[in-house]
C-alpha cells in the first residue's frame, strides 16, 4: 500500500516537472492540449551559458550565437537548393519532352552549383565568426582584472571610513597600484585585439559576400542563356514535338559557366582606401557588369578568394 502511494507521488512529481525537460515543446508535444508550459522555451546548456558570461563579453557572446544561427541558415539553404536542383532534373526527365528534359537537367546543374556557393559562403562566415570569438575570449580575460581593481578600491574606501590610521591601508594601496598596472596592460591588449579582429572578421565577411554575389551573377546569367534555348512557341494540337536541336549549345553554356567561375579573381584594390568613393565606380564598368539585361560575356574580377571549379562534367551527360 505504501509502495503504491510512493510510486503515485513520484509519477505526479515527474509529470509536473516534465516542462523542464530539454525536449519540452518539441515535436512529441505538438499534439498535446495547451497548458501552462505552452510556448515555454526548453532548458538548454547554451541558454545557461548566456547567463553566466562576464558582463564585458555578454553582448558579443549573443552576437556570436546569432552568427551561428545565420551560418546554419545558409547551410540549410544550400542543401535545399541542391535538393531542388535534383528534383527539377527528375521532373524534366519524366515530362517526355526532349527540350524540357535537356534544359531542366542543365538548369539543375546551375542551381546545384548555387547551392555549393551557399555552403562555401557559410564556411566563410564561420571563419569570420572565429575572429569575433578571439575578441570575446580577450574580453573574458580582462573582466577579472577590472573587477579586481574595483574591489581593492572599494576595500580601501571602506577601510578609510572605519580605520583611517590602519596599517593595512598601505598594503591595499600597493595592491591597487599593481592591479591598475595589470589592468592597463590588459586594457591595451583588449583594444589591440578588438580593433584587429573586428576588422579581420568583417573584411572576411564582406569579401565572401562579394564573391558569393558575383559568382551567383555568373551562374544566373548562364542559366538565362540555357532558358533562351527552349522554344516556347505554342504548338498546334496534333503536331509532333521536334527534337531538341541545341544539345551541343547547352553543353557549351555549362562549359562557359565553368570557365567563368574558374577565371574569377578577387579585386583587392576596390575600396581599400577609406577616401575612395563608390559612386564613381558604379558609373562605369561595374554598373555594366551588374546590368541584368547584359549578355554573359562578362567575367567579373571582384571580391576576396577564388573558388574551386564546379563539378559539372559528371552531370552534363
Amino acid at each position: 500500500m505504501v509502495r503504491r502511494v510512493l510510486e503515485s507521488s513520484v509519477a505526479q512529481l515527474l509529470s509536473g516537472n516534465r516542462a523542464l525537460s530539454i525536449r519540452s515543446g518539441g515535436k512529441s508535444n505538438k499534439g498535446s492540449s495547451g497548458g501552462s508550459s505552452a510556448g515555454r522555451s526548453g532548458f538548454s546548456f547554451s541558454s545557461l551559458r548566456g547567463t553566466v558570461q562576464p558582463e564585458l563579453s555578454r553582448k558579443l557572446f549573443r552576437l556570436i550565437k546569432s552568427e551561428n544561427n545565420l551560418i546554419t541558415a545558409h547551410e540549410t539553404a544550400g542543401r535545399e537548393r541542391i535538393t531542388i536542383a535534383q528534383q527539377l532534373s527528375d521532373w524534366g526527365e519524366q515530362t517526355g519532352d526532349d527540350a524540357v528534359n535537356d534544359v531542366s537537367d542543365k538548369v539543375g546543374v546551375i542551381l546545384s552549383e548555387m547551392g555549393e556557393q551557399e555552403d562555401t559562403y557559410a564556411h566563410a562566415l564561420d571563419e569570420s565568426r572565429s575572429r569575433l570569438k578571439a575578441i570575446r575570449n580577450t574580453e573574458k580575460s580582462v573582466q577579472p582584472s577590472r573587477d579586481g581593481k574595483v574591489k581593492i578600491a572599494d576595500d580601501i574606501a571602506k577601510l578609510k571610513m572605519k580605520e583611517p590610521e590602519s596599517a593595512k591601508l598601505v598594503v591595499l594601496e600597493q595592491e591597487l597600484v599593481r592591479a591598475e598596472a595589470e589592468n592597463l596592460v590588459a586594457e591595451a591588449q583588449l583594444t589591440n585585439v578588438t580593433r584587429q579582429k573586428f576588422k579581420e572578421a568583417y573584411e572576411a565577411e564582406f569579401a565572401a559576400t562579394i564573391e558569393r554575389a558575383e559568382k551567383q551573377i555568373i551562374l544566373a546569367k548562364h542559366g538565362r542563356r540555357l532558358l533562351a534555348l527552349l522554344d516556347d512557341t505554342p504548338v498546334v494540337p496534333g503536331d509532333e514535338r521536334q527534337r531538341f536541336p541545341h544539345g551541343q549549345q547547352a553543353r557549351q553554356i555549362l562549359n562557359d559557366c565553368e570557365d567563368d567561375l574558374r577565371d574569377w579573381q578577387p579585386d583587392h584594390d576596390t575600396y581599400l582606401d577609406a577616401t575612395n568613393s563608390p559612386e564613381g565606380s558604379f558609373k562605369g564598368k561595374d554598373k555594366e557588369r551588374l546590368d541584368s539585361h547584359g549578355e554573359t560575356d562578362m567575367k567579373p574580377t571582384e571580391a576576396l578568394t577564388g573558388g574551386e571549379s564546379p563539378k559539372t562534367a559528371a552531370v552534363e551527360a
